[in-house]
């Protein structure tokens, strides 16, 4: 299935701007967060630069980049991915003297995804963009250090996707939690776990970072952790029932009351996380892979009959 995207690169409101977290340590957030408008990191320490993912375009990577470059810091010799999809990794080959890191799946799913999000959003102006995997991986933690910064990298195991990473600065208080975390945005878990993201939820907690960058969304606090929990447990109730009333994830989305969650964007991701439980539910391991054109026609029909709309 293709979905003809609403691209308006750069428009009114939609540039991305950096937040000073802490000595050496900028998010670079890209408003509103929706479809492809993800964060990243810029790391300084030690004469050394390194980012926390990318971008979805050579144009917006190329931001990410003169804002890395910004006040004479030294090119980025390091990329962490936090997970494998594109508006995370695309522009990883703008920084072609960086090394680029990410969990083993990580890299395995980027290979197999290839340029993916062109078939799904064909008229956007992504640019020319070659595939860059992460070339040094990891499967459970790993620690990066930019002088005197310490980056712990952390798998929750499967979540949003099956290859996430949590990068964690200790010393300043601060997470990056790729699309584990979205504020203000419906999660998605069409890629991923339920029961693991909510896992993940407790290893974030866990760590008692003061300042969260969620993957899509404002710089935050904790307190997101709550509102996604909440989310999660609900989602999981909506599965576990209309299961065993023998409907379909779509007749399930399409007669729920959203309530608190109304308010939350791309509110069709409901579909695909109920497909997503369901899965779960039938005893499937783990970001085991869904029908994708269903997934994602269910989720066009519950835009309305619209196609999701990349800003990217």
């Amino acid at each position: 299935m293709t979905i003809t995207p609403t691209t308006d690169a750069l428009a009114e409101g939609t540039e991305p701007y950096t937040v000073p977290l802490a000595p050496g340590v900028r998010a670079f957030v890209q408003p509103d967060g929706g479809w492809c408008l993800n964060n990243a990191g810029i790391l300084t320490g030690g004469g050394r630069t390194a980012l926390i993912d990318t971008a979805a375009t050579e144009r917006r990577a190329r931001l990410l980049r003169d804002a890395a470059l910004a006040e004479g810091a030294a090119p980025p010799t390091t990329v962490v991915n936090t997970h494998h999809h594109g508006d995370h990794t695309y522009g990883n080959f703008v920084f072609p003297e960086a090394t680029v890191v990410g969990h083993a799946a990580c890299r395995s799913e980027t290979l197999a995804a290839g340029l993916q999000l062109h078939a799904i959003w064909p008229g956007v102006e992504y640019g020319d963009v070659t595939v860059a995997p992460p070339t040094v991986t990891y499967t459970e933690e790993m620690t990066l250090h930019l002088g005197d910064t310490e980056v712990r990298l952390i798998h929750p195991g499967p979540a949003h996707t099956v290859g996430d990473t949590i990068a964690w600065l200790p010393g300043q208080g601060v997470v990056f939690t790729g699309d584990l975390v979205f504020n203000g945005g419906t999660p998605f878990l069409l890629m991923g776990s339920l029961s693991g993201s909510l896992r993940s939820l407790e290893i974030l907690r866990g760590l008692d970072a003061g300042t969260v960058v969620p993957g899509h969304g404002r710089v935050t606090d904790p307190g997101v952790y709550d509102t996604l929990e909440r989310y999660f447990r609900w989602v999981e109730e909506l599965a576990r029932d209309g299961r065993a009333a023998g409907r379909t994830p779509l007749e399930v989305a399409r007669a729920t009351d959203l309530g608190e969650f109304a308010a939350l964007r791309e509110g069709e991701r409901l579909v695909a996380n109920i497909h997503r439980a369901y899965a779960e539910l039938d005893g499937l391991p783990l970001g085991s892979p869904l029908d994708l054109p269903t997934v994602l026609g269910d989720m066009q029909i519950m835009n309305g009959g619209r196609p999701m709309a990349c800003h990217a």
